[in-house]
């Protein structure tokens, strides 16, 4: 049975004007360490818990107008369509997707939020965890993990080590200190960290254990030339081969990863636990995606918004006889089916997308919708309350990631091999070559939906690219926008020693 990780409480943030963050029910101290139990679950089990979410915002993913949403729908990847009187949202999504956000806006502020609120959560846990040095350690990792996302999503950011630290003291460190700082802390603490896998069932599952650690610097090596202006790919496949001593493999299924009950994948690494008789952590993606009528006929309700963009039909050959397998293992399109197989009555029409697609005769049907997560059918609320753990690392990404660095250092042949093992356990057809622009359209079909996307268009210089469906952006906008997010404007308001990025 998975591990069920419950929440007391910590006491009172006092760094929480930085994050606005005001903890509803708090304990004191005495009474949240009354014994090691309920140390750990003050601590550890808090932080762990707030990894996933059922509050709009919060969490790694799961919920909306967050971390997942600044990653997804500002790509080639995925897109909030207007759906007439559906979905504008004030412009929200069509902002985020045509990269004309605002340094107010709701999604930007919620990931700076969220993510404060849990280094201050993970420095009191540092504190109170003095006396158990490996617990310790594990919380030193994540707050390593969420100043991952940090830096990665807004650049030059404070780097608060101790709790209590006020409003007037917070400066800005640039973000190659901030990633040395990041790959220290996970260097340091992973001697300590147990070395077991993290996504089996047990007493470590779903929690920030070595491999964890490693994947996690295999990704930070990879983008350390946007972070620090550094290339380590040497390093990249060094963190990529120690992964393979800890029994991780490719699923013999794609699917397989994704499935109802996939706590038992070799290939997932590192997972939200998702349980609706457990916890409140959602999974709120299918059921935004998803036609009305679809959901209506397996018993949920749905809003009928997220679709896959051209440059995904494209990427998967859609509609033709070399049509990739995990386009139909990702997406909607066309006739969906219920539980038995029975065709339901309503037609997604994924080649009909647009930004805008009021009064269009597809306005409700246009594009190809969310598939990826095994629909559990005796899922509570609406869907969104489902057994499937929320899949952050797994196994074929490190291998991918591998394989990017060995091309980008000239070891085609090795890279080439690597890719095609990843293909292959899909049912995808063998490459003859690779390069940087295969490989990225490569990990556009691995990684559907997976959140993954914008980093990878960063990476390869094309996160401000021309699209189908969003024209070139003058050229301050697209320097404007390469890279990072602006700082919130109220949290500037709040400390205005804070220097705004570049362009906004």
């Amino acid at each position: 049975m998975k591990k069920a990780i419950i929440i007391l409480a910590l006491t009172a943030l006092t760094a929480c004007s930085l994050l606005e963050e005001h903890p509803k029910s708090s304990l004191a101290r005495e009474e949240a360490i009354t014994s090691e139990k309920a140390l750990y679950q003050n601590t550890l089990g808090n932080l762990y818990r707030q990894i996933g979410s059922s509050t709009e915002g919060e969490g790694i993913a799961g919920t909306y107008r967050g971390i997942y949403d600044l990653n997804t729908f500002t790509t080639d990847e995925a897109i909030i369509p207007t759906r007439g009187g559906d979905w504008y949202d004030g412009g929200v999504w069509q902002r985020l997707f045509l990269h004309n956000w605002e340094t107010s806006e709701a999604p930007i502020k919620n990931a700076w939020n969220y993510l404060y609120k849990m280094v201050v959560l993970s420095n009191e846990a540092i504190r109170e965890l003095k006396d158990y040095p490996e617990w310790q350690a594990e919380a030193r990792a994540l707050r390593a993990y969420f100043y991952y996302y940090i830096m990665d999503l807004f650049g030059n950011v404070p780097v608060l080590k101790e709790p209590g630290i006020s409003i007037s003291a917070v400066k800005q460190s640039p973000r190659a200190e901030v990633f040395h700082f990041i790959v220290d802390e996970l260097e340091e603490v992973s001697e300590m960290l147990p070395a077991v896998m993290s996504q089996h069932q047990g007493e470590y599952y779903g929690r920030f254990t070595l491999p964890v650690a490693l994947f996690l610097l295999e990704k930070l090596y990879l983008n350390a030339p946007v972070y620090a202006s550094e290339e380590h790919y040497d390093k990249v496949i060094q963190m990529a081969q120690s992964l393979e001593g800890f029994g991780y493999d490719l699923s013999a299924s794609y699917s397989d990863n994704f499935l109802v009950h996939n706590e038992s994948s070799d290939e997932n690494i590192f997972v939200i636990p998702l349980d609706k008789h457990l916890y409140s952590a959602q999974n709120q993606y299918i059921f935004r995606s998803i036609h009305y009528d679809h959901a209506s006929a397996i018993g949920f309700t749905a809003e009928n918004g997220s679709s896959a963009t051209p440059e995904v039909l494209e990427a998967n050959a859609f509609g033709t006889e070399n049509e990739d397998p995990r386009f139909d293992m990702n997406y909607w399109g066309g006739v969906p089916t219920d539980a038995d197989g029975n065709m339901i009555a309503v037609e997604y029409k994924p080649r009909s997308i647009a930004l805008d697609l009021t009064g269009s005769p597809d306005e409700k049907t246009a594009g190809a919708r969310m598939r990826k997560y095994q629909t559990d059918y005796n899922a509570f609320k609406d869907g969104k309350l489902m057994d499937n753990d929320w899949v952050i690392f797994r196994y074929a990404d490190a291998l991918l990631m591998k394989a990017e660095a060995l091309l980008r250092t000239g070891k085609d042949d090795d890279a080439l091999l690597l890719v095609n093992e990843v293909r292959l356990r899909s049912g995808a057809s063998e490459l003859e070559t690779l390069t940087l622009d295969i490989l990225l359209e490569e990990r556009l079909r691995e990684f559907a939906w997976e959140g993954l996307r914008r980093q990878d268009l960063v990476r390869f210089g094309k996160f401000g690219a021309a699209t189908t469906l969003r024209p070139q952006l003058p050229d301050e906008a697209t320097s404007r926008y390469t890279d990072i997010f602006p700082i919130p404007s109220d949290i500037r308001e709040l400390a205005p020693s804070l220097e705004q990025n570049p362009g906004y």
